[in-house]
């Protein structure tokens, strides 16, 4: 299942900051991505959000550094929800 939470996760990465999903691992972030920006991140956590049926904080949010840290927080929810 995790697999598939990785691919979900970078592929509303790649949806969202609009490059191919080959050019999205888990060290992507707003220094390697140039449509990466606060706007885009805020985008990112919504469609995120959406498409995985979850609820960030804000200092979830500010967690969000990249898209590994994004992963491993979305696993920690889905986690915290399914008990």
């Amino acid at each position: 299942m995790s697999d598939s939470i990785d691919q979900q996760v970078c592929q509303i990465a790649a949806d969202v900051f609009g490059v191919p999903l080959a050019k999205i691992n888990r060290e992507s972030s707003p220094q390697t991505l140039e449509n990466w920006d606060s706007v885009q991140h805020l985008n990112f956590i919504l469609a995120l959000e959406q498409g995985l049926n979850l609820q960030f904080e804000p200092e979830d949010i500010e967690q969000m550094q990249n898209v590994g840290a994004a992963i491993d927080l979305v696993k920690q929810k889905l986690k915290s929800k399914n008990g």
